[in-house]
């Protein structure tokens, strides 16, 4: 699937800059850019929905060191 999009000249050089500076092709960086991003935002959701059901549950929580202590970490 291909698809075009409009850019100010500005746009378009600082996105060629950034596709240069990591040796891709404007095309990977813009498909990168897009992933990255999904999956940003899905792991947000993701530790959204989990501490929604950290709250619902009632669990009292604990201080980080204690949890350490306790793993051996």
């Amino acid at each position: 699937m291909s698809f075009s999009i409009r850019l100010t000249e500005d746009e378009k050089r600082l996105a060629e800059s950034y596709a240069r500076l990591h040796s891709m092709s404007l095309g990977e960086s813009f498909k990168r850019a897009l992933f990255e991003r999904i999956e940003d935002e899905f792991d947000i959701a993701a530790g959204e929905e989990a501490y929604g059901e950290y709250l619902e549950s009632g669990k009292p929580s604990r201080p980080f060191e204690e949890f350490c202590r306790e793993t051996g970490i």
